[in-house]
């Protein structure tokens, strides 16, 4: 019986193990892949990014070229995919309203969404972890003050708080706060999450203080300070390199919708969703300039997510195994 029941836990456990590997390792090589293209956007675009494609038509002489450029150049906007009827081979993924090239503006819209992503996040867990390390080593009034304005703003949706932010920003400043847009999108989406990191570095903490190693800290003399930054944060890391996962892909989406509806990147400089925007207005009829930069946005968020749950998955198994 004991032999069986070794075995049935052993083929469960394989069970449980495999789809949870593979998870970490698409979710990875997913949004290392974006990670890159966005990194070397610069040297992987054909062409400027922000600037109308200027490509000389197959078929075309260069002295007929050189001459409609001087008449004020070839009309690229909405040139579909080189695959399609119409396409040209050195704009692979054809262009946008304005003619841009869609694979150069595509993986700056990459970079962009990553940067506000990835900075949006970094604010969350600085502010959520000051906070709860905080709250979780003091506990009494601090705990209880600071986790009722935890409570307040995680009873706000998100993206109410920063529609309503960005729609006065945009109110006072108008198109002057386009050159800001990408420091006011971190600073929004980094101020509306900062809970969730607060919560779960407050739980930490709290079951980490009983512990004989922070005991025996205090015994040592060391400050508050040096227990929590030396001692107690190495040890809670776990559960916020999860969380951080997450909530990038949360960030993103969210600075997708606010450019989805004008409140985020402006049309010259377009994020991913940004870019979705645009192309939405000509589904019918050039379905490639939304569904390109949208691809990309659904392949960037579903890598995060795969790389968040693998990981929650696995450092959750452990516990899971025990009981």
């Amino acid at each position: 019986m004991s032999s069986v029941t070794a075995k049935a836990k052993a083929t469960a456990k394989t069970t449980r193990t495999r789809p949870t590997s593979w998870a970490v390792r698409l979710g990875l090589f997913g949004f290392v892949l974006c990670l890159l293209a966005g990194v070397f956007a610069p040297l992987l675009s054909p062409h400027a990014p922000y600037e109308p494609a200027s490509v000389r038509p197959e078929g075309m002489s260069e002295e007929d070229f050189m001459l409609m450029q001087d008449l004020g150049g070839i009309d690229l906007a909405r040139k579909p995919p080189r695959w399609m009827d119409g396409g040209e081979s050195a704009l692979p993924l054809g262009t946008d309203e304005q003619a841009r090239d869609l694979l150069s503006v595509t993986l700056h819209g990459l970079r962009i969404s990553l940067f506000i992503g990835l900075l949006a996040v970094a604010l969350q867990l600085f502010i959520g972890t000051l906070i709860g390390l905080i709250a979780g080593w003091r506990g009494g009034w601090a705990d209880t003050i600071l986790m009722r304005i935890a409570d307040v703003q995680l009873s706000f949706s998100t993206l109410i708080v920063a529609i309503i932010a960005l729609a006065v920003y945009r109110a006072v400043l108008g198109d002057g706060g386009n050159t800001f847009a990408p420091v006011m999108l971190v600073v929004v989406i980094g101020l509306a999450e900062w809970p969730q990191f607060a919560r779960t570095v407050r739980a930490s903490v709290f079951a980490e203080k009983p512990k004989e190693y922070v005991q025996a800290a205090r015994v040592l003399g060391r400050s508050d300070t040096a227990i929590l930054l030396r001692h107690i944060l190495p040890n809670i890391a776990s559960p916020l390199f999860v969380l951080s996962a997450i909530q990038i892909a949360n960030a993103i989406m969210a600075e997708a919708a606010l450019s989805f509806l004008g409140l985020g990147m402006p049309p010259d400089r377009p994020s991913l969703g940004a870019l979705v925007k645009e192309g939405y207005g000509a589904l019918h009829s050039a379905p490639w300039i939304c569904l390109v930069p949208g691809l990309v946005l659904v392949f960037l968020a579903i890598s995060v997510n795969l790389l968040g749950d693998g990981l929650r998955d696995r450092l959750d198994r452990p516990d899971a195994d025990q009981h």
